[in-house]
């Protein structure tokens, strides 16, 4: 029998927004139940024991083998939609389980977070409900389950609200990045093209930024600055 109630809080569950960033596109992690087509967000429960924020970071840390993870809480989902005992019935049918009355076919209020990751780094491993965890370009996320889609787009909108800010807080890019490198994930996140002049003149005048030497490459004269944030140890705030 999955997931034994009396090891669990009732009703209240977590899904995880992680945002993971190739280079060029932002990138978010998708799983699929077996054998249903079924598409969803990471997430989990909380034990009784258990503090939320530790929950979720668990949940991280099975999926993507990372510890070191910001992560935000940003909403809480509560709408009708998200009872869908039939969806459910149907992916622990697809392990061997038929439930008629199971607390996990109930009705769930879940609490959404997101994260932000470089995702070269994680090798996504999926859950025992699950075929596959894998990357999806964030304009070629599918159908998700119940109301999945409407909590990324309220997480990519927490997101994008003081970026500047949150930036120093995520593993996402290298210790040492160039300006180009930093444009690009930023111009991926807000979903458009940045004027390169401006994007510099803002990114210097925020005095987040520290300068190093060039990054050369073959002897070119226009060799790039590399830059490191002033504050660039990873933090956890959950």
């Amino acid at each position: 029998m999955p997931l034994p109630q009396e090891e669990y809080l009732p009703n209240i569950s977590y899904d995880s927004v992680i945002f993971g960033f190739s280079g060029e596109k932002l990138k978010i992690l998708i799983l699929e139940y077996h054998n249903t087509k079924t598409f969803a967000l990471p997430g989990g429960f909380v034990k009784i024991d258990e503090a939320l924020d530790e929950a979720v970071k668990r949940g991280l840390r099975e999926r993507t083998g990372l510890d070191e993870i910001y992560l935000e809480q940003f909403h809480t989902f509560g709408s009708m939609e998200r009872f869908s005992p039939d969806v459910m019935r149907r992916i622990l049918k697809e392990q061997g389980h038929v439930f008629e009355n199971h607390w996990i076919l109930g009705r769930f209020v879940t609490v959404g977070y997101y994260a932000l990751i470089n995702y070269e780094n994680v090798v996504p491993r999926p859950d025992e409900l699950s075929d596959s965890i894998e990357w999806y370009d964030y304009d070629q996320v599918p159908n998700l389950m119940m109301d999945h889609n409407e909590i990324v787009e309220k997480a990519l909108g927490h997101l994008r609200s003081n970026l500047d800010q949150k930036l120093l807080s995520f593993n996402l890019l290298p210790e040492r990045f160039t300006m180009k490198d930093l444009q690009q994930v930023y111009e991926a996140i807000l979903g458009q093209e940045l004027n390169r002049a401006n994007f510099q003149r803002k990114m210097l005048s925020l005095n987040i930024l520290e300068r190093h030497d060039k990054l050369f490459s073959g002897g070119s004269h226009k060799a790039p600055y590399l830059y490191s944030f002033k504050d660039s140890n990873p933090k956890q705030n959950a």
